[in-house]
């Protein structure tokens, strides 16, 4: 494993677990045993850095990583999970502490290596970050020893990054940055000026930078030897001096044993002059085929009519991106009759707009619903 700088906090490997997306059984639940080892094997194998928050998988990752950082495991990584500022029960200054101290029982801990605002975005900064004074909460956290480090998650402008960057609050930041999506490459470098630590998620592209079914015309891209662009993915996020970990949710002993792999050579972070041409002719096709940028975050769900947004969403890309129409539409006549597609289609939308306030991509969900309906439905 090969380890980065974490800004001013001290020293990470360069591949972080991502605890959101855990194997699961039909139901949706975390399979416990298997998740646990995964982790654990991770740690053994070098990661240091362990990711999660309260949202993730209905509240169970943060018991299910608990969990495994027992039997010595907690000593060797750093500990992050995240605030949900944004929940519509975070309503008063003091909301703060009550989840902080649900999610030290959670985990099982006394304290938190680092803990994030999660999801931040403008008016979440003004209306609770700055409005509740929460900076103020958890600098008083950090003197009861509850955390020692703060930081916060970010989906909005760059303009709103910097802000926050600016306040002088933070020490590290989690944002997305993937051969997809650069929308945050400047401020990414600006922050690792000011010194900030920088995480990045989706480095994959919320999986599909891994996809192996891909379109004929893409397959002269691959690294010889390889199905999918993982390499290139992660090459490309670490290659910026300024990143220092890149997270992944790793939920097969096939990921796990790749990912580690691919960040632990000694070129892991130096794409060559083929590879960076090749890394930029698959941002350009990408953004081509598919103007749906899902990563599969479930942010917007539950939906109150239950659209299966998300599935549909993974389903529409299957289309759109690798070209595998039948298994698409195949896959969105199931929703609804199979344990793996449960909810509705697209048809039970009633355009109430609930999920549009809570998805961090600023996808157009009623219209991009619409448009996967027309297309997965049609004969």
């Amino acid at each position: 494993m090969q380890y980065r700088k974490l800004g001013k906090i001290g020293k990470t490997s360069a591949l972080g677990y991502g605890c959101m997306r855990l194997p699961t059984s039909e139901d949706g639940k975390i399979k416990r045993d298997e998740a646990i080892g995964l982790i654990r094997k991770g740690i053994d194998n070098g990661i240091t850095y362990v990711d999660t928050a309260w949202t993730y998988h209905g509240g169970e990752s943060e018991v299910v990583v608990g969990l495994a950082l027992k039997d010595g495991y907690r000593e060797k990584v750093t500990l992050v999970t995240k605030c949900p500022v944004g929940h519509s029960s975070f309503t008063k200054p003091e909301d703060f502490d009550r989840f902080l101290d649900e999610q030290l029982t959670r985990l099982d801990q006394d304290s938190l290596d680092i803990y994030l605002l999660h999801a931040l975005n403008k008016n979440a900064y003004d209306e609770k970050v700055v409005k509740f004074n929460l900076v103020e909460r958890a600098m008083e956290a950090k003197a009861a020893g509850k955390i020692k480090h703060l930081g916060f998650s970010f989906h909005d402008t760059p303009e709103v990054l910097k802000e926050i960057i600016d306040s002088g609050h933070f020490e590290l930041m989690l944002v997305q940055y993937n051969i997809v999506d650069q929308v945050n490459h400047e401020m990414i470098n600006y922050a690792g000026e000011k010194g900030l630590a920088v995480a990045i998620m989706g480095t994959v592209g919320g999986g599909r930078l891994a996809g192996s079914s891909l379109p004929e015309e893409m397959k002269m891209w691959l690294t010889p030897s390889r199905k999918n662009f993982a390499d290139l993915a992660f090459k490309f996020v670490l290659s910026n001096p300024n990143v220092s970990v890149a997270l992944s949710g790793m939920g097969s002993d096939e990921m796990l044993e790749d990912n580690l792999s691919l960040t632990s050579r000694e070129d892991y972070d130096k794409p060559t002059e083929k590879e960076t041409r090749n890394i930029g002719s698959i941002s350009t096709r990408f953004k081509e085929l598919c103007d749906n940028i899902c990563t599969q975050c479930k942010y917007c769900q539950p939906c109150p009519n239950e659209v299966n947004i998300s599935f549909i969403f993974a389903e529409f890309q299957r289309h759109q991106i690798y070209g595998d129409v039948e298994k698409a539409k195949r896959y969105y006549s199931m929703i609804g009759k199979m344990p793996w597609a449960q909810g509705e289609n697209a048809e039970a939308c009633v355009e109430c707009g609930e999920c549009l306030e809570k998805c961090p991509q600023g996808i157009e969900i009623i219209d991009q619903l619409k448009k996967a309906h027309e297309i997965l439905s049609e004969n």
